[in-house]
């Protein structure tokens, strides 16, 4: 069976296609890479200020934060096809009902009240278990394929969104957009999406007997990669969020500034892909550290950039390192824990680095207040998050030492096992 993972005929890569164009409309891709594109017009027709409409950014991803949990206890006790695909429905109907927004401002936070609730069941959350479930050999590649959906989305979603507003006008995108995320993302999770049970792949029965969430939180493992998640996410999103800000501030034009927040998207999907490839031939912690250390790297230059090219390859290096949020997290948490519990130990972590990505842009934002200016020394103080899960990550044990309860030692499989760290 792990043979026939490289296959292209393989089942499994058809959930992988699901999940790619699934996260491709999904939340993930659409709220935060659309929802600026329609802060002036709506100011314009019903003369809210930007910082009210904000807010309803704010609501949304504070309900993924508490949410999620909950949608991955459903995950893991209902399967991922009966989650996903209400969830599509529910998103893509509240989305597109904004085209109906009135001119009350608490109409709108209760829509995006609502896509917070379904929101990750639609993205990243929602299609990794059924994932994981197809793939031992080729498991890092196959997520880092679905993950890469999300990158896609945020280079192709503000084009075609721009261009609905333009011509003609915000109600109109908001549902072409809304009924895009239905069109393409519900036809193909209900046809390609479902677990692989363990019958059916007998190699993978230990991972489906993995620890009890009780005992996964009494150790050290899980709340060091928890630790990661949210202290990345505090650099990252700090970074990403003041990107096109610090570099018009430093003489870079407004449509240079663009291209760089552009570069994070693009160098982001070959970055997750690139990541997929290492895990599936090196100890996970490392290939984490080495794109922890990218995004270090990427800060610290990001803190001296005063040119267009300068900005460039800081969002460069910070875009491709963003596979050691996407793709390491999952493949760690199914190597280590199993897939019994895997979605709830995987909304755990996305709750982290909700909370991280709320901090991480407020912190600069505040030094910035203080200061009047983005100077250099505050701006790589933003790169000691990122460096700290740098050495947490040497306390993690190879694959083997962890014990799952309910499991065999004749079980357990050598595939199951990490790599030789040595290389």
């Amino acid at each position: 069976m792990i043979a026939q993972e490289s296959r292209l005929g393989y089942p499994g890569w058809r959930v992988v296609l699901a999940g790619f164009f699934g996260v491709m409309v999904s939340f993930a891709a659409v709220i935060p890479y659309t929802f600026g594109l329609y802060l002036k017009p709506l100011s314009a027709t019903f003369g809210w200020n930007r910082e009210s409409i904000s807010v309803a950014f704010s609501i949304a991803a504070l309900m993924v934060a508490v949410c999620s949990p909950a949608l991955g206890l459903l995950l893991d006790r209902q399967g991922p096809r009966r989650v996903i695909l209400p969830c599509i429905v529910l998103f893509s109907a509240a989305f597109a009902s904004l085209a109906l927004l009135t001119n009350h401002i608490a109409h709108f936070y209760a829509v995006f009240f609502v896509l917070g609730v379904v929101g990750n069941g639609t993205a990243y959350l929602g299609y990794s278990r059924a994932i994981a479930s197809w793939f031992v050999s080729r498991r890092g590649l196959a997520l880092a394929v679905m993950l890469a959906g999300g990158g896609c989305g945020a280079m192709l979603l503000p084009v075609f969104t721009q261009s609905l507003i333009s011509n003609f006008g915000w109600r109109i995108a908001y549902a072409g957009v809304g009924l895009t995320a239905l069109i393409v993302g519900f036809p193909l999770a209900a046809l390609f999406v479902r677990e692989q049970h363990v019958g059916e792949k007998r190699e993978q029965s230990a991972e489906y007997a993995g620890e009890s969430v009780r005992n996964v939180l009494r150790g050290r493992v899980f709340w060091i990669l928890i630790a990661t998640v949210f202290l990345y996410s505090i650099s990252v999103n700090g970074a990403i969020a003041h990107l096109s800000a610090l570099l018009t501030d430093r003489g870079v034009s407004v449509r240079g500034s663009a291209y760089a927040v552009s570069a994070i998207g693009g160098s982001g999907v070959i970055g997750r892909l690139a990541t997929g490839v290492f895990l599936d031939r090196f100890f996970g912690p490392r290939v984490s550290q080495v794109m922890l250390l990218l995004t270090v790297v990427g800060v610290v230059l990001l803190s001296v950039a005063t040119t267009l090219p300068a900005g460039i390859t800081a969002a460069i290096l910070i875009g491709f390192s963003m596979g050691s949020e996407g793709d390491v997290t999952p493949y760690l948490l199914s190597r280590y824990f199993g897939l019994k519990r895997f979605s709830t130990l995987y909304a755990f972590t996305w709750t982290g680095f909700a909370v991280g990505g709320a901090v991480g842009p407020i912190i600069l934002g505040r030094v910035f207040d203080v200061l009047s200016s983005y100077r250099p020394l505050t701006i790589q103080l933003l790169a000691i998050p990122a460096l700290v899960p740098c050495l947490l990550m040497f306390f993690l044990p190879r694959y083997e030492n962890i014990v799952h309860l309910n499991v065999m030692p004749g079980d357990l499989l050598p595939a199951i096992s990490a790599p030789d760290p040595a290389i």
